[in-house]
């Protein structure tokens, strides 16, 4: 075997995209753990050593704002009301509790302390307006401000878990997420929390919602949830990884990306219904990501990562040890039926994934223990795509033609 990057097809080479998430300089070697943007120009990253960092211009130069230098001190979550005005919280470590809340109100010029009120680990902020925020954290810790931050109070979560993330879809309706699964939601702007049923024990690390009744948690194992009637049903969602997941975010009510370890990022286009890997050039892990429109994107993660994707970060194929040419797809042309033949028996698991001409995913399967594997492809419309074929032992493309 060979590792190289594969080629879809030299005929095809000017209709396929491959990965636009670029290396950016951050200026620092911390880890970064959460990102946010103001506009197309503006926006903010922090991480360890209680670094700030901000851009001007699109992430084309990045400065140090903060720093208390390298030590275990952590910001682990960054979020803007406006232009001027933004909060970061975080911890000092975890042998010794100790809650950050730094706030700005002159677009990053200056960041003071904050009294959070509380010794616990503090893990995710969220505003709903300039006035009105929220802090969760170790513990169950949930804290609410109502005046810009001058005074926080500790509000009642129903749990001791760990909160690792908030959001609010208006001003009375959020949610946190943590360990255990935990999904808690107020619909009164947080004086009454009740736990939601998620279905899984596993860690949850990020929730986001698109819209009011749409919203997505994911988290420890790969693990994706999806609701679609504001938290009262969550389903898994298939992730095709067992790797954790820190963050995800969508940019509209059909896209969204999750990132992860070894410079993971997952990009769905259907609501979730299936999620593709994309190339980021890093083997770092990512912790954060943030779209300021459909196609402008950001990830930041450790040794001072931040990357930079122009185009939704479309990709399809991924540098991978390929396996050797062996594999056959019959009939081609097809309509309804395509056979994938091996003359030897496919590792234990294999994942087959077809893409259009636009790079999209369009359809993935997983099957165990077989040699010769058949699917139905009578839904895709006439044209090329490309069928990849994964194993433990690594990838091969082949041509399909749809008539």
């Amino acid at each position: 075997m060979k590792k190289l990057t594969l080629l879809l097809c030299l005929s095809l080479s000017s209709v396929f995209a491959f990965s636009q998430w670029v290396q950016q300089t951050s200026g620092t070697t911390n880890d970064l753990t959460s990102v946010f943007f103001t506009d197309s120009d503006t926006g903010y990253a922090v991480g360890g050593g209680q670094i700030i960092l901000k851009t001007t211009n699109g992430g084309t130069n990045w400065t140090v704002q903060y720093s208390n230098g390298p030590g275990y001190m952590m910001l682990a979550s960054v979020f803007l009301t406006d232009p001027d005005t933004g909060y970061a919280v975080g911890y000092y470590n975890y042998m010794s509790s100790g809650a950050i809340i730094l706030k700005t109100s002159n677009g990053g010029t200056n960041w003071t302390s904050q009294s959070s009120g509380t010794s616990e680990l503090l893990h995710s902020a969220f505003f709903t307006n300039a006035y009105v925020g929220y802090a969760v954290g170790s513990s169950g810790t949930i804290l609410k401000t109502s005046n810009g931050g001058t005074n926080w109070t500790a509000q009642t979560s129903e749990t001791t878990n760990d909160l690792y993330s908030v959001y609010f879809t208006d001003a009375d309706t959020g949610y946190a997420v943590g360990v255990g699964g935990t999904i808690l939601k107020t619909s009164n702007g947080g004086t009454n929390w009740t736990a939601q049923t998620s279905g899984t024990t596993n860690v949850l690390l990020s929730v986001y919602f698109p819209n009011a009744d749409t919203g997505y948690a994911v988290g420890v194992g790969g693990t994706i949830l999806k609701t679609s009637n504001g938290g009262t049903n969550w389903s898994a969602q298939t992730s095709l990884t067992t790797n954790s997941l820190p963050s995800v975010y969508f940019s509209d009510a059909d896209t969204g990306y999750a990132v992860s370890v070894y410079g993971t990022i997952l990009k769905t286009t259907n609501g979730g219904t299936i999620w593709s890997a994309q190339t980021s050039g890093t083997t770092n892990w990512l912790s954060s990501v943030y779209f300021i429109d459909a196609n402008t994107g950001y990830t930041v993660g450790d040794n001072g990562t931040i990357l930079k994707t122009n185009n939704g970060g479309l990709t399809f194929i991924e540098e991978s040890e390929s396996l050797e040419p062996t594999l056959s797809i019959y009939p081609n042309p097809a309509n309804n039926k395509i056979t994938i033949a091996d003359d030897r028996k496919l590792p234990e698991e294999t994942i087959i994934s077809i893409f259009n001409i636009k790079g999209e995913n369009i359809m993935n399967e997983k099957f165990q223990n077989q040699n010769m594997i058949e699917m139905d492809v009578s839904m895709l419309a006439k044209g090329i795509y490309l069928v990849k074929i994964q194993t433990q032992e690594g990838i091969e493309v082949k041509k399909l033609v749809i008539q």
